[in-house]
C-alpha cells in the first residue's frame, strides 16, 4: 500500500513539473530577465586601465589609452577591448561574450585574447552571483610565458564587480599547475564609463 502512495505522489510530481515546464516557454527564458537587465546597463564606452603581474610578487605593468566598447547582443554582452584611436576597431586586443544562462541559472562567457596564444577561453559560475559581482571558473588553459612555464596547466577565476553605475572592475587571478598551488592576481581591468 505503501508503496502505491509512493509511486502516485511521484507521478503526481512529476506532472506538476511538466505542466510548470511547458508553461515556461523558450521565449521566455531568452528574455534578459534581472541579469541581463544588469548586462544592459553596461552598454556604452568605457575608458580603460589595464595592470598586468606577470608572476607572484612580479612589479606591475600598466596599460591606459584602451576603451571597452559594450553592446548587447540578444541576451549577450559583447565587450572589445582596443586602443582608443582605433575606432576602425583594427587593432582589437580582447574580445569577450557575458550572459545569463536562465536555464541552467548561471553564467556564461567566453573570451580572446590577440595578445596572449591562449586561444578560447571559456568559464562558467557556479551560481547567479549577488547582482553586484560575478564570479567564473575558466576551462584550464596552457600557460605560457618567458618565464619558462610553456606548455604548463593555468587554472584561472575572474571576478567581476559592478562598483557602481560608472564604474566596473575584473579581477583574474591565475594557480599554475605545478602542484605548488600559488594564486596570484595576474590582471585587473579597470572601467570607468565616458560621459
Amino acid at each position: 500500500m505503501k508503496t502505491t502512495a509512493f509511486f502516485g505522489a511521484a507521478v503526481a510530481g512529476a506532472a506538476a513539473i511538466a505542466s510548470s515546464a511547458e508553461a515556461t516557454s523558450g521565449v521566455e527564458l531568452n528574455e534578459l530577465g534581472s541579469e541581463g537587465e544588469t548586462l544592459a546597463r553596461r552598454v556604452g564606452v568605457w575608458d580603460l586601465t589595464e595592470t598586468r603581474w606577470a608572476k607572484p610578487g612580479a612589479e606591475p605593468e600598466t596599460s591606459r589609452g584602451l576603451v571597452a566598447e559594450r553592446l548587447m547582443m540578444g541576451s549577450l554582452l559583447q565587450e572589445i577591448i582596443r586602443p582608443a584611436d582605433d575606432t576602425s576597431r583594427r587593432a582589437v586586443k580582447r574580445t569577450d561574450l557575458l550572459t545569463f544562462d536562465r536555464v541552467e541559472a548561471r553564467w556564461q562567457y567566453v573570451s580572446f585574447d590577440t595578445r596572449d596564444p591562449v586561444g578560447l577561453m571559456p568559464a562558467w559560475s557556479r551560481n547567479a552571483g549577488d547582482g553586484k559581482t560575478i564570479d567564473l571558473d575558466f576551462f584550464p588553459i596552457a600557460a605560457w610565458s618567458d618565464g619558462g612555464s610553456a606548455g604548463t596547466l593555468m587554472r584561472m577565476r575572474q571576478m567581476t564587480r559592478f562598483d557602481g553605475p560608472d564604474s566596473d572592475s575584473k579581477d583574474q587571478y591565475f594557480t599554475l599547475a605545478d602542484g605548488k598551488g600559488i594564486e596570484w592576481l595576474g590582471h585587473r581591468y579597470s572601467y570607468s564609463r565616458r560621459g
